[in-house]
């Protein structure tokens, strides 16, 4: 595999922002605040929203499995990248700013607004990730992955911090927001489509996509569909490609597991609330961030591989911990473990996609 990028500082610090911007809706939305919210007042008990939510979860995996392949290809021969990245962005933000006008007991409009959202998210995640093997040259790809994560859990924790000490805690939330009807919960959705929209600029303004590969326009829809149909016919070239991606599918799944249902759990098992569930997510969120800097490094010096496996053996123990914790002091401990652990798992796995994908598809596989 040839080099195929050079370090553009610029370049690098804007497409990193895209992960400071996006993870304020994974972090307060998906993970601590909303989904907390959604199971303890939207829900008629608690019991019955996780079930939901986890149908939620479900529904959103599905449709992002089955379309990803095909618009990634379709990317890829029509140059789309920023254009479906711009399209996700915006269609995040807006489904997140509905999530504010839902009131208790309205639980279809809230699960289908986060549905929506969160299947734009994760397809504006496809593309953005795709990025990376085009702008970092090969022997810094972990750390520049690092970077992005890294910077991604920062956001993470402004922004809880934010909803924490201008919508959750004070008698009187920021802006006038009431308490009633957790009004100044529901805001804190407001926060999260503006820090989005606000963040993701930079991407949008400096970062270029490569479009030398591209099809006529005539022939893209075309094009697009035999591209994929063509790395199908031909998976025995991919054989590693599709390995890695087999057991990034089971282990992924435990971490996508641990973000939907990780501040749910902590709420119903040890009677968290909304002001602790935030400062769990804080912490979990520096962690995670420092493991996925330091370890970016290590990524480039030992490889993505065995970056991954010491992380997933630490993942592992965090999660047995959590598990078997019956106090909140150890829950605690499990928490910062895994967060430890867990920023470091993404950014390999991105970077190890990174060094294997084909550039002419790069899309398409991400």
């Amino acid at each position: 595999m040839t080099e195929r990028a050079t370090y553009a500082p610029r370049v690098i610090w804007s497409w990193a922002f895209y992960d400071f911007a996006n993870s304020a809706f994974t972090t307060l939305v998906v993970t601590f605040v909303y989904a907390t919210y959604f199971t303890q007042a939207i829900a008629s008990d608690p019991i019955l929203g996780t079930v939901l939510w986890s149908r939620g979860i479900t529904i959103t995996a599905l449709v992002v499995a089955v379309c990803s392949p095909f618009l990634g290809a379709l990317a890829d021969r029509g140059g789309f990248r920023k254009v479906f990245i711009l399209i996700a962005t915006l269609t995040c933000v807006v489904a997140t700013v509905g999530l504010y006008t839902v009131e208790p007991g309205h639980v279809l409009a809230a699960l289908v607004l986060m549905v929506l959202a969160n299947i734009a998210f994760e397809f504006g995640g496809v593309f953005y990730n795709a990025f990376l093997p085009e702008i970092a040259p090969l022997g810094r790809i972990g750390r520049i992955s690092g970077y992005g994560w890294g910077l991604g859990y920062i956001g993470g924790v402004a922004a809880l911090v934010l909803a924490l000490v201008g919508f959750v805690q004070p008698d009187t939330p920021w802006f006038g927001f009431a308490k009633e009807m957790g009004e100044n919960i529901r805001a804190t959705n407001l926060l999260v489509a503006i820090w989005f929209l606000l963040f993701s600029l930079p991407l949008f303004i400096w970062v270029k996509e490569d479009k030398t590969h591209i099809s006529p326009i005539g022939s893209v829809m075309g094009d697009a569909f035999l591209q994929l149909c063509r790395t199908l016919a031909q998976v025995r070239r991919y054989r590693q490609i599709v390995r890695f991606l087999l057991a990034r599918m089971i282990y992924n799944d435990g971490l996508v597991t641990i973000f939907a249902f990780g501040g749910i759990y902590a709420a119903a098992t040890f009677g968290f609330s909304i002001e602790e569930v935030i400062l769990f997510g804080i912490v979990l969120n520096i962690t995670a961030g420092a493991g996925a800097l330091a370890m970016g490094y290590l990524d480039d010096y030992i490889g993505a591989k065995r970056t991954i496996i010491v992380s997933l053996i630490g993942l592992i123990i965090a999660s047995v911990l959590g598990v078997l914790a019956t106090t909140k002091f150890w829950f605690w401990v499990a928490g910062i473990i895994l967060g430890i652990f867990v920023g470091p798992n993404q950014s390999a796995s991105r970077s190890l996609m990174g060094r294997f994908v084909p550039r002419e598809a790069e899309n398409e596989f991400f």
